[in-house]
């Protein structure tokens, strides 16, 4: 792992993980309802200090992103064998959590499957899917700033979760009473 690799526009970069996670990504809104859709992009409840806080946190998160597509990986070194399986870790969660969230009736909370050991599977599984592309080019740079866009989640997270409330009230506060924000971790 170096601070900050050398930057060049290849077709081994970091850019084919990101690709590869969005090609599946938009499989899936393609192929899921349109109320499942705006479900999950629904950000009505939002306060205006949470979406300043978001709209910072994509700052990092679209500096990452540049820093990735300008990498290249890391391949033949551990680092991109450890990179990989946290990558796919997340991808596989990130899967999994959407196809739960499809699952549920719109007038439900989100509680089966992995949300039954995470109430934010997804954003859990994004993160440790970056993560996991931040080490496989082998950037401490693209750890710190996935990091800092971690931290700045927590504020969307905490959004997404008052939604929730005001839309289920009583049956959604038993749920954040049971399960953990971020799996067993907090």
């Amino acid at each position: 792992m170096e601070l900050l690799p050398e930057l060049r526009i290849d077709l081994l970069n970091g850019w084919v993980l990101l690709a590869f996670f969005y090609i599946v990504f938009g499989i899936l809104l393609v192929i899921f309802p349109k109320s499942v859709v705006s479900r999950l992009y629904d950000r009505s409840a939002w306060s205006k200090r949470q979406k300043i806080f978001s709209a910072i946190g994509k700052l990092f998160i679209l500096s990452w992103f540049a820093l990735v597509i300008l990498t290249p990986l890391n391949t033949g070194h551990v680092v991109f064998a450890l990179g990989g399986a946290i990558y796919l870790l997340g991808l596989l969660g990130f899967v999994l959590s959407l196809l739960n969230f499809r699952n549920t009736p719109l007038d439900q909370p989100i509680t089966k499957g992995l949300y039954r050991i995470s109430r934010n599977p997804q954003q859990v599984s994004i993160l440790l899917s970056y993560l996991g592309i931040s080490i496989a080019i082998g950037s401490w740079v693209a750890v710190i700033l996935i990091t800092v866009g971690a931290f700045m989640s927590h504020i969307r997270v905490m959004a997404e979760e008052r939604s929730c409330l005001q839309q289920y009230g009583d049956s959604y506060r038993e749920y954040m009473e049971r399960v953990p924000r971020y799996f067993v971790f907090f």
